[in-house]
């Protein structure tokens, strides 16, 4: 079955640097689109950036140009580099795929970002 394994996060200062994995499995990788969406307290879970099979990306306002998301196919797997993080990174950070008309989510990964 498919799964969704994030990894990565943890208490990083302001202005540091974190990169978050996301491991896949159970379906052909390369040919569905991945995400990277957070949910930080009292708020709604929000789309933080996106990958195409053909490596298109996007991302929310508040991340452009801090936050970059690659994918490796070979080892099913995408990556969310997040530089220069401010405290309202703060939240947890889910992986998602939506394959075969179904949704998938990871367990989702604790991003602090705090002094």
């Amino acid at each position: 079955q498919v799964q969704l394994v994030e990894s990565g996060g943890g208490l990083v200062q302001p202005g540091g640097s974190l990169t978050l994995s996301c491991a896949a499995s159970g379906f052909i990788f390369a040919i569905d689109a991945m995400y990277w969406y957070r949910q930080a307290p009292q708020k709604e879970r929000e789309l933080v950036a996106a990958i195409t099979m053909t490596e298109d990306t996007d991302y929310a306002d508040s991340v452009k140009g801090r936050f970059t998301i690659s994918r490796d196919n070979a080892k099913s797997t995408v990556y969310l580099k997040m530089n220069n993080l401010k405290h309202e990174d703060t939240a947890v950070y889910y992986c998602y795929v939506h394959h075969y008309d179904r949704d998938y989510w990871g367990q989702g990964t604790q991003v602090t970002v705090s002094e």
